[in-house]
């Protein structure tokens, strides 16, 4: 079998180095790249000094563009499984096992590591927590079973996923939109619980403005993928 641990990142260099180093002691079978967003630090060589294969954006598409990036590159190199971890530390590497864990058995097509269960140890703004909540309730009942961290970007994928977002992925913050697609496309998808560190270099990208622009657009997003039809089950 065959995997990868997709790394996007924007302007990370001081953290990029870390998670790939963690990644590749916690994981040795696993081929690591990192996709550099257009940054303007040096994400791009602390990556590559650090073992991985970057992948240099020449512009920044956004986290979407830059996740597709890395599945496509999954996809043409042959990957069977593919994780997909934040370049800014949040996500352990130690915990990777837990989201593999249901699509070696066979059971799910795509894993989301949760935050908002087992101990529940993440700490997150009220303002956040209910923006999670309101989309978290919204698309349990669009896909007709409970999720409760829909915007996490901890996630694994097998081929059958991995040729999908490769094809199909949402650009602008896709991690909502993106559990709408599996349900759409008949795949199997569960949520596993995972801890989860608090970011200690960069910032988060979602700012005051975009938080706003995020829950109007990600909601009018949502509205319109309940109209469209779902795609026929392939033959």
């Amino acid at each position: 079998m065959r995997k990868a641990a997709i790394v996007p990142a924007y302007n990370e260099a001081d953290a990029i180095a870390g998670v790939v180093s963690e990644l590749r002691e916690a994981h040795p079978d696993f081929e690591v790249v990192v996709v550099d967003d257009g940054s303007t630090d040096g994400t791009a060589s602390a990556a590559h000094c650090a073992g991985a294969e970057v992948v240099e954006l020449p512009f920044n598409l956004g986290i979407g563009g830059a996740v597709q990036t890395g599945i496509e590159w999954a996809r043409r190199r042959g990957c069977d499984l593919a994780v997909q971890v934040d370049g800014d530390g949040q996500h352990d590497p130690q915990e990777v096992a837990k989201i593999i864990a249901p699509i070696l058995e066979g059971v799910a097509d795509v894993v989301v590591g949760t935050r908002f269960a087992g101990e529940r140890n993440y700490n997150a703004s009220m303002a956040r927590r209910i923006g999670i909540g309101v989309f978290a309730g919204a698309v349990s009942l669009i896909v007709r079973q409970r999720v409760t961290d829909t915007t996490s970007g901890f996630r694994a994928m097998n081929a059958r996923a991995i040729e999908l977002f490769a094809e199909e992925y949402p650009h602008d913050y896709p991690e909502v939109e993106a559990t709408v697609l599996v349900f759409r496309h008949r795949l199997r998808m569960v949520e596993v619980a995972v801890s989860m560190r608090q970011r200690e270099t960069g910032r988060s990208s979602i700012t005051a403005f975009r938080s706003i622009y995020y829950m109007g657009k990600v909601s009018l997003a949502l509205l319109v993928g309940l109209l469209r039809p779902r795609p026929a089950l392939a033959k």
